[in-house]
């Protein structure tokens, strides 16, 4: 009996880890720093093939929107090339007053310019992870932070609620935030974005529920502390008719990417005659009928629909 539990268990971990495989794991190497909404933006420099719009007072013949070429250059109207990568667009702007005047086309008191950079094509906002459409998205000006994820699409159900901002001016620090825009307090921080910044949307943990038990599914770990066997149980809506709660399986990912099946006893645990268990990023908890056969066909095909079929439930983040 037991060798053919075991031989059981074994089948099934092989299965979900199939199952499972489709889902990443949460990039590394993230650091979890203090976030800082609402800063104030700082002079963003002008990029080879931006599009910059400059307005003469008084001279519209002047006027107009030029492309920065390859070389850094804008061409004006009875100036020629000016050289205006690097530059803020005031900087420019008054180069260009200078420049009218030295060539004595206008007057000091007749050459005022303002510059409104109208798109920044080589600085565009990269969005990864997980996001609906990942990609480089057009920077026309700052933009804020919910405005980017919108464009990207929204978050997918398994999105973690920490964000890690990457700003191109200060790549060594990033930024950690908080957002959640589907929580019943829902949490939309006021973060600028700026031209170059990169935003990072983790997977979060995720633990399988399968089996005989009401709601079987993904469920989203993003609590601020571990979800408990029988938390879950609770969150999956109890266990079905006949189900076989003495003996819960537990498969586990290790280190080096071995699994091992641990029995729960759940229904000790219910009495408060055994000690719950906390649940990692990747457990597998599978609930079998009171059969002498653990696994049925209708296991196996709900083991293979994880990440494709089954619901995805989010676990509201919980005090300490």
């Amino acid at each position: 009996m037991a060798k053919r539990f075991w031989r059981s268990a074994a089948f099934l971990a092989s299965l979900l880890a199939v199952a499972a495989a489709g889902i990443a794991q949460q990039p590394a190497g993230a650091q979890q720093l203090g976030g800082a909404p609402g800063e104030i933006a700082p002079p963003i420099r002008i990029g080879a093939g931006d599009l910059v719009e400059v307005q003469m007072f008084e001279n519209p013949d002047l006027s107009g929107r030029f492309r920065v070429d390859e070389r850094g250059d804008i061409t004006i109207p009875l100036l020629g090339a000016i050289h205006v990568v690097g530059e803020t667009a005031e900087e420019a702007a008054v180069q260009i007053e200078r420049r009218f005047v030295q060539a004595q086309i206008l007057q000091p008191g007749e050459s005022h310019a303002t510059i409104f950079i109208a798109e920044y094509a080589s600085q565009g906002i990269t969005v990864t992870g997980e996001v609906r459409s990942a990609g480089v998205f057009p920077a026309l000006g700052v933009r804020m932070l919910n405005d980017v994820i919108s464009a990207a699409g929204g978050v997918n159900p398994t999105a973690s609620s920490q964000l890690i901002i990457t700003h191109k001016r200060d790549p060594e620090h990033r930024i950690t935030v908080e957002y959640n825009p589907t929580a019943l307090t829902p949490v939309i921080p006021q973060v600028q974005i700026f031209p170059g910044d990169t935003i990072l949307v983790p997977r979060a943990g995720v633990i399988y529920a399968v089996g005989n038990i009401n709601r079987p599914g993904v469920y989203v770990l993003d609590g601020r502390r571990p979800l408990t066997v029988e938390e879950l149980m609770g969150l999956a809506g109890g266990t079905g008719h006949a189900a076989a709660v003495k003996r819960v399986q537990l498969v586990r990912t290790l280190d080096g990417g071995r699994r091992e099946a641990i029995t729960i006893p759940v229904n000790l645990i219910y009495k408060g005659r055994a000690p719950d268990v906390a649940l990692i990023d990747g457990d597998i908890l599978y609930v079998p009928t009171s059969t002498s056969k653990l696994i049925t066909e209708q296991v196996i095909n709900s083991a293979v629909g994880i990440g494709t079929s089954f619901a995805v439930y989010r676990v509201a983040n919980q005090s300490q």
